[in-house]
């Protein structure tokens, strides 16, 4: 079984940057996809972006794409989300997931097995 720990959320300003860690745990976890989402108040929560077991594929949804990027490192056991340029619409607690599937990395939520606690990212207008 994998554990999630999310690390690295704060307030920001619109147009800044932010770095979210995730540190996963348990020898295995190089054998999972990794993906990261985020979910507003009042809203579903919804893909922001994906890396496959290796990390070589790696996919993101349109809002974020340019803006967002995910790198892993599995000798760490760790993914991380660089975002910058944030906008005021990229405030919600983001959640990093994984699933154990040697497919590319899936965009819905429901296809991941193991979740974070989530970590809070606020951008100010």
């Amino acid at each position: 079984q994998v554990q999630l720990v999310e690390s690295g959320g704060g307030l920001v300003q619109a147009g800044g940057s932010l770095r979210l860690s995730c540190a996963a745990s348990g020898p295995t976890s190089s054998s999972y996809a990794m993906g990261w989402f985020r979910q507003a108040p009042g809203k579903e929560r919804e893909f922001v972006g994906a890396t496959s077991r290796s990390g070589g594929n790696t996919d993101y949804a349109d809002s974020v794409k340019g803006r967002f990027t995910i790198s892993r490192d599995n000798v760490r056991n760790t993914m991380s989300l660089q975002m910058n340029s944030l906008k005021p619409e990229d405030t919600a607690v983001y959640y990093c997931a994984a699933v154990r599937t040697f497919r590319n990395p899936p965009h819905d939520r429901y296809e991941y097995d193991y979740w974070g606690q989530g970590t809070q990212v606020t951008v100010s207008s």
